[in-house]
């Protein structure tokens, strides 16, 4: 197939690269690492078996760039935020047969992309990760690495399929899903615990958020749990205890959202936390560590962008993506 990559951070280079390995024509959109990736390509290093390994794309194109042939899939890896037009973003490689794959954290971020795109199959998936972009064109992969992928709002395509297969293909653990908004909150419980909580807590990494927080990542969990059963998507009740037990067995962490954070970008706050938020609201569930969480991350990054430092969110929200 020929893949689109949009986004060159650590999410969309890391399995970009993956497909690639799996025999596909892989192109990238590229913004601030363009002309590092046009000239010698993306440089992977892996903790894992997976190793080392060089990514030279099929193509490298930057923002309404020409590509030569018609992607059969657009893999749109930005982070959902706030200031970004994902929509934008895609339109000018959306060809007649083209199915769009969002690769990104957060609830119920399809829509505006189902929206704006009717006739296309919509790809939505789920990358459970520890991956970091070192330096331009740089990817540092520590742990981790299997996605959950499903065509939204619900069933299995034959792309979608055929992307599972390739990224199995590559090396890593992939699993094809009908219920992938389900996934969604399934991944929302441990996202809305530990991405927050690491920025509120003052740069706390995974394992020493569970070694001083337990009790209130558990409790922000139970909300998300209550609120996702309500919203017709309930989940399995030992979930909350697998994610601690496979937080402590991975690697200490520091989250993207810290990353970002502490980089002055802009957080995925809304995708996260907000949309989490509004769904309780709907459906008239009580979230008060949810609610309070939510405040504080707002206040926080209001006061932050006053800072002359930060750096605006279209080009950045490339580069760094994670768990």
């Amino acid at each position: 197939m020929n893949i689109l990559i949009i986004g060159t951070g650590a999410i969309g280079s890391f399995y970009g690269s993956l497909l690639a390995k799996a025999g596909h024509r892989v192109s990238v959109l590229a913004r601030s690492d363009f002309e590092i990736i046009k000239d010698r390509g993306i440089r992977l290093t892996s903790d894992t078996p997976l190793g080392q390994w060089h990514f030279m794309p099929a193509e490298v194109i930057r923002d309404q760039g020409t590509l030569t042939v018609e992607p059969d899939i657009i893999l749109l890896c930005t982070k959902v935020l706030e200031s970004l037009d994902r929509v934008a973003l895609v339109r000018p490689y959306v060809g007649p047969s083209t199915a769009i794959g969002l690769l990104s954290n957060g609830v119920e971020i399809e829509a505006p992309i189902q929206e704006a795109f009717k006739d296309h199959e919509i790809i939505s998936g789920l990358a459970f990760i520890c991956v970091t972009r070192t330096h331009p064109g740089t990817i540092w992969h520590q742990s981790y690495g299997h996605v959950t992928l499903g065509n939204y709002p619900c069933g299995i395509s034959e792309k979608t399929r055929l992307l599972a297969e390739s990224f199995e293909l590559s090396g890593i653990k992939a699993l094809a899903t009908e219920n992938i908004v389900t996934a969604r909150w399934q991944k929302c419980v441990w996202n809305a615990a530990f991405n927050p909580l690491s920025v509120i807590s003052g740069g706390l990494n995974t394992q020493e958020m569970l070694a001083f927080l337990n009790p209130l990542i558990r409790s922000i969990m139970d909300e998300v749990m209550k609120i996702a059963a309500a919203a017709g998507h309930p989940l399995e009740h030992g979930v909350p205890d697998q994610q601690i037990e496979g937080t402590l067995n991975m690697p200490a962490y520091r989250t993207s959202m810290l990353n970002d954070y502490e980089s002055f970008r802009e957080m995925e706050i809304e995708a996260i936390l907000g949309n989490t938020v509004r769904a309780a609201e709907r459906v008239g569930v009580a979230h008060p560590h949810l609610a309070t969480l939510y405040q504080l991350m707002t206040c926080k990054a209001q006061r932050e962008s006053r800072k002359p430092r930060i750096t605006p969110a279209p080009k950045e929200a490339l580069e760094n993506a994670s768990h």
